[in-house]
């Protein structure tokens, strides 16, 4: 596939990864660094070298109850153009995922159904629905077709490069991107049968600057939905492109959470919808060994971090710190001791923490000091001990149990065992601890210098 050349540099990253320096002299806590779901979601996306094998079980909510339910367990049955077939072998799926098995189906059913659909990053929905637009394009029709709209430039960067990848045994299909940068002459008509934008950018091309026929338009794609409506007047920007779209246009909107916000959009924009839902995966903190360390200070916490760190580096270890400057001053103490440490953190820029996760990931450090936030969705197989620098507590200072299990959720993965160890520096958090204990319903011993072997036990 070709696309339109972007006739200005790519303007720099704004809210998704600029670089903002932080005044030093301020403790940004976790809830005032805002988490940036954007951010987030272009570093699944980056990190992600393979397909998510999830356990989770998918729900299906069919429009029509009384027709059969289809699933597929491969690309044949699903009929699809042999250019297609070939671009989706090519890109390495072997058989559809979890996801696809069920949504395909609908997606390429006629006449065609709408959906909405809950997935998380990597389980293969974009691969999905762009499957389902290549589909649906009449490649002698010289005009927009399908329209998939990302929240973000960099995010819609990452979807044209699955079009182009599924695509590229179907030259007749062009691509344009609908992002800003991309500048056109007034009055010209675009002959690319699918353009892929954000919200604001799109909403000019239909309206105000008529690049696009929305009358045209046969499959609209709502990405990233939860993303989508954190940000700013995207969701506006997007009723108003569903309003002019034909009734028959077929509507798919795809979203990590479905928080009731996601809900109420979904409803707004998908009409008369078949619904996949993830079932969520209890987490459990069975496998998992957790202890406490009781110490005075920041400083005493640092000694007996160093006292454990000899029975922790043959493992793969996460240090939690509940803000940036934490976090940068235990990397580079420990630096200083000579252990290889990595550091995330919320002011680099997505490309590098992605160049973070993936050094750690191949074990080329053994180590990484990181806060909540860079660290939301990140799945390392091998970590197997996560310590707790800082007890997670929200913004109002109690316990974050939530957080707390995800954090030292991490290390019992697949069955293995796991281990805990928690820093407590005062009366305050050992009384967050304590009700970390009650909510859990689960003891977390005192770490004694005896369990230190045991810890060697657990990490080897």
């Amino acid at each position: 596939l070709s696309s339109l050349h972007l006739k200005e540099e790519k303007t720099k990253p704004d809210a998704n990864g600029a670089v903002v320096k932080a005044d030093d002299n301020i403790e940004k806590t976790e809830d005032e660094e805002k988490e940036d779901r954007a951010a987030q979601s272009l570093l699944n996306k980056l990190i992600r070298s393979n397909l998510v094998d999830t356990t989770n079980q998918v729900e299906v909510l069919q429009r029509d109850p009384t027709s059969p339910l289809y699933s597929v367990k491969s690309f044949e049955e699903l009929r699809l153009k042999p250019q297609l077939l070939e671009g989706v072998y090519a890109m390495g799926f072997n058989r559809p995922s979890k996801i696809q098995e069920n949504a395909l189906p609908m997606m390429l059913a006629e006449p065609p159904q709408n959906l909405i659909a809950q997935s998380q990053s990597g389980t293969g929905k974009t691969a999905a629905f762009v499957l389902a637009m290549l589909s649906r394009v009449e490649p002698g029709n010289k005009y927009p077709q399908c329209l998939c709209l990302s929240p973000t430039y960099e995010l819609a960067l990452q979807t044209g490069k699955v079009i182009e990848q599924m695509g590229k045994f179907y030259p007749e299909l062009k691509l344009a991107y609908a992002v800003r940068g991309n500048k056109l002459e007034r009055g010209q008509k675009i002959s690319e049968q699918i353009v892929i934008g954000t919200p604001g950018t799109v909403l000019d091309w239909c309206s105000k600057l008529k690049f696009i026929d929305p009358k045209k338009i046969k499959v609209f794609v709502l990405d990233e939905a939860d993303v989508m409506i954190a940000t700013q007047g995207h969701q506006d920007q997007s009723i108003r492109i569903q309003r002019m779209l034909p009734r028959d246009c077929q509507m798919l909107l795809f979203s990590a959470t479905f928080e009731d916000s996601v809900w109420k959009f979904a409803q707004k924009v998908v009409p008369d919808p078949n619904i996949i839902k993830l079932k969520r995966e209890e987490e459990t903190l069975d496998t998992i060994k957790q202890y406490y360390v009781l110490c005075n200070n920041r400083d005493e916490k640092f000694q007996a971090l160093c006292n454990i760190y000899g029975a922790i580096t043959i493992a793969q270890a996460m240090i939690f710190c509940h803000t940036r400057k934490t976090a940068g001053w235990l990397a580079a103490e420990l630096s200083k001791e000579g252990h290889q440490v990595a550091l995330l953190s919320g002011e680099m820029m997505v490309e590098q923490r992605a160049a973070v996760i993936e050094r750690f990931r191949e074990g080329k450090e053994k180590v990484l000091v990181t806060t909540n936030v860079c660290a939301r969705g990140i799945d390392v197989e091998q970590v197997s001990v996560v310590i707790n620098f800082d007890l997670p507590v929200d913004k109002d200072g109690n316990p974050d149990n939530e957080t707390y299990l995800h954090r030292i959720g991490r290390t019992g993965r697949f069955g293995k065992r796991g281990l805990a160890i928690n820093m407590v520096d005062s009366k305050h958090s050992m009384n967050i601890l304590n009700r970390i204990q009650e909510h859990f319903n689960k003891k977390i011993n005192k770490l004694d210098t005896d369990d230190l072997d045991e810890i060697e036990k657990i990490t080897n």
